[in-house]
């Protein structure tokens, strides 16, 4: 295996299952799921800012980290004969084709709302989701709140439940946040992005950068009689 000019997903099974094996590596044949849960979460990061840093090079890596936490999660449910690498690819391949009439049977989807459309009935039937109360419950709790908190907006407006609009939204945050219901007032706020058409997660992650360069160059010219208002605004 180590003369090999080029490899494919199967010599990264069989990798894997030789570093969690008893002739292996001390530390790969410890890990758990939960163990190793917070580094999928990084890699998983660090291909979205391959993707914003737009290099194929850096995707590619970081891409194979990914497949790599994918590997390893199937090789720990592997040894415990529970499923494997290929039941998780025979799952998703018929997930596909279920939600994907439009392509795979003769249901007409003509435009990108239409199979959004079909793709969500699809999906409520598929998992049993019987109340627009269940959509929302099965949004899941370790998001990041302002992806959250829009997922959960968006779904609410599905069941006709919707902010009038942008305005009325921004004045009742101002109401909420006037009455000290700080949390409150961001989940509101996060929907104004939405109806914005906005990614509220995106736009405060560019907010944070643009406050670090601003910052900088306050101190740059001296921070001393600088009224922080300058710079939150």
């Amino acid at each position: 295996m180590l003369a090999k000019e080029s490899y494919n997903v199967d010599d990264l099974k069989e990798i894997v299952s030789l570093l969690r094996s008893d002739k292996g590596c001390p530390w790969d044949k410890v890990q758990t799921h939960a163990s190793i849960r917070r580094d999928f979460l990084e890699e998983t990061y660090e291909v979205l800012e391959a993707i914003d840093c737009d290099s194929p090079e850096m995707l590619r890596e970081e891409l194979g980290d990914v497949l790599l936490q994918v590997v390893f999660h199937a090789d720990i449910e592997a040894e415990e004969g529970r499923f494997d690498l290929d039941a998780i690819a025979d799952e998703v391949c018929k997930k596909l084709i279920l939600r994907h009439p439009h392509v795979f049977g003769d249901v007409q989807a003509d435009t990108v709302d239409n199979v959004l459309s079909n793709w969500d009935a699809i999906k409520k039937d598929e998992k049993q989701q019987e109340t627009y109360t269940d959509t929302l419950k099965s949004v899941p709790k370790v998001f990041p709140s302002l992806m959250r908190a829009q997922k959960l907006g968006k779904r609410a407006a599905r069941a006709g439940v919707e902010l009038e609009g942008a305005e009325q939204a921004k004045e009742l945050a101002k109401r909420l946040i006037d009455s000290g219901d700080m949390a409150k007032a961001m989940f509101v706020c996060a929907n104004i992005v939405r109806l914005g058409g906005g990614d509220a997660e995106e736009e405060l992650a560019a907010a944070c950068e643009d406050f670090i360069g601003r910052f900088g160059g306050a101190e740059a010219s001296g921070l001393e009689g600088l009224a922080a208002e300058e710079l939150y605004k």
